[in-house]
């Protein structure tokens, strides 16, 4: 039946990898958010077949509708919690459009990386995966099996106009989208509005007040961190009387490290490369050392929350919104305190140790994959893809970044795309608030091109306030993509996966410890005896000669 979910005898491998770019048809670089690679793939006896007659005679290439007969078709995508997907104005007008409707499989969006892998696993799987951050390896593992449809030759006969006029302008990111075997089993986030790697950490704006901390005294060292943080902590801020203040607010490190790991030199969680080309393990370096020395001495001193490793982000932001955190990362700071965007709380500067001259500071590589692909449930190929096409047109891309005009916009000057805003609904408190209500591309990696000319007359104070931030905090220190996580061989894969299995969970596990205390920092070489002996040095031996072969390429 169309639009259900059909059945395919299939496994699952689970990873954890969001960003990618360029390589050659031998390897894919990729730009993750995730530190771990795992492989397996099955090498198929024949090209797969996408489409059919019957199924491409319905589709006009151009223009609307999409299809001449209507169709219906399933779709799993994460769920923000904003407003359930059948009631977005934006597939509502793509609907008429299109007239392609869909029925939707929208799991949570903090399970929803649990609930792709038993889809995976059970093979019963949606016609389209829609914002759902395959990762590398799911492309690798199930384009190999057939399960995820080969895109290539759909775009290059005039599916995807859109997208091949981006593709044929930007080799680059064509080659960042073939997997090894010389398929496109998924299409990307082209952002090209982006500054940030992982969102930015922000002071409390009211703590800063009462203390009177101005912007030009923020902390530009550890030391003048730690140094607030106390103050933070002594000086009661939040005015209640109460020694409740949180300094700094963490779920598990994973929101901070980055930034801080930057205070050493580090550039990345985990596979970093230095100026001269040589691959470093993060993990391993005596900076990484030094990070887990920091924290600790945060944590021994009640400066680091005491639920960092127990509690939840919702758990975080509810204290955020109790107005007791110091310091901490979000999107935006008014998304943990609640209320509406102000520019009171000012972005944290990167700060540096003695150890280096300057902190390390990573930057968005403006291009993600993994954020659309077909799989061979779906009846209609040729029609998916044109109707995600749309999403690389400024059209398509207005349509599903700010909903249908009219709602939330409206646009002043057609030819240079000029808009204004629309006066916004009562009961939200920001125009975020309700453009999470309007379509599903809010805090998902959804599929589109994100030009300027988006956000052409739309920056307000606030936005023109964070561009600023921006530029003298991040854009400063001269920041450079993270390490790109590469598609290995086969081979490599495999031995990768084999070796991090046990290795990440024991890295984990004792960061934890280091951090609260639970083992001394004395007890630092045992640990990284344990790590090369479980194969860190292998693990930089087989990235080494795969970043060599990236840029040789």
């Amino acid at each position: 039946m169309k639009g259900s979910f059909r059945t395919h005898s299939g496994s699952s491998t689970s990873f954890f990898q969001r960003f990618k770019a360029p390589r050659t048809a031998t390897l894919v670089l990729s730009i993750v958010l995730g530190t771990s690679l795992l492989a397996g793939c099955s090498s198929g006896s024949s090209e797969p077949q996408v489409g059919s007659a019957e199924s491409a005679a319905n589709v006009n290439k151009e223009g609307f509708p999409i299809v001449k007969e209507k169709i219906t078709l399933s779709m799993m995508g994460p769920d923000v919690g904003m407003q359930n997907w059948k009631d977005m104005p934006a597939f509502q007008e793509m609907e008429k459009l299109s007239n392609i409707s869909f029925k939707f499989e929208n799991p949570p969006l903090d399970s929803f990386e649990t609930k792709k892998n038993l889809v995976f696993a059970s093979g019963e799987y949606p016609d389209i995966f829609y914002a759902s951050s395959l990762t590398q390896a799911d492309e690798v593992n199930y384009g190999s099996q057939g399960i995820l449809l080969p895109l290539e030759d759909l775009i290059d006969n005039g599916y995807a106009p859109n997208l091949k006029k981006v593709l044929d302008e930007n080799p680059a990111i064509r080659k960042s989208i073939t997997t090894p075997d010389g398929h496109i089993y998924s299409l990307p986030v082209i952002n090209q509005q982006s500054i940030w790697y992982r969102s930015p950490m922000w002071y409390n704006g009211d703590f800063l007040e009462a203390l009177n901390v101005k912007e030009a005294d923020l902390p530009k060292t550890t030391e003048e961190l730690y140094d607030l943080l106390v103050r933070f902590r002594d000086e009661d801020p939040n005015g209640n009387g109460k020694k409740d203040e949180i300094p700094l607010a963490s779920v598990k490190l994973d929101d901070v490290r980055s930034w801080l790991l930057g205070a050493w030199g580090i550039y990345g969680e985990d596979i970093y490369n230095d100026a001269n080309g040589k691959v470093h393990f993060a993990r391993t370096e005596d900076g990484y050392r030094e990070f887990l020395t920091y924290m600790n001495r945060l944590w021994s001193e009640k400066l680091l929350d005491h639920e960092t490793f127990s509690q939840t982000p919702d758990q975080k932001k509810a204290k955020g919104a109790s107005n007791q955190l110091g310091l901490f990362q979000d999107w935006h700071a008014y998304f943990t305190h609640g209320g509406k965007p102000t520019t009171k709380d000012p972005m944290f500067i990167p700060v540096k140790s003695d150890a280096v001259d300057k902190p390390a500071v990573a930057i968005h590589p403006g291009l993600s994959t993994g954020a659309f692909a077909i799989t061979e449930s779906n009846p209609a190929p040729e029609a998916s893809l044109r109707w995600v096409d749309y999403m690389y047109s400024y059209d398509g891309a207005m349509l599903f970044d700010k909903g249908p005009e009219g709602l939330i916009y409206e646009t002043v000057n057609k030819e240079d795309h000029t808009k204004k805003w629309k006066p916004l609904p009562s009961e939200y408190n920001s125009r975020e608030d309700y453009r999470g209500t309007l379509t599903p591309n809010y805090g998902t990696p959804a599929p589109t091109l994100l030009s300027p000319d988006l956000q052409k007359g739309l920056k307000e104070d606030f936005d023109l306030w964070v561009d600023k931030q921006n530029e003298e905090k991040i854009l400063a220190y001269d920041p450079q993509p993270p390490f790109p996580i590469l598609y290995l061989t086969p081979e490599e894969q495999s031995e990768i996966s084999s070796l991090r299995a046990d290795m990440d969970t024991y890295i984990q596990q004792m960061e934890a410890k280091f951090v609260t205390g639970q083992e001394p920092l004395s007890g630092w070489d045992n640990y990284l005896a344990t790590v090369k002996q479980m194969g860190s040095d292998r693990i930089i031996e087989i990235y080494q000669a795969a970043y060599d072969r990236w840029k040789n390429s």
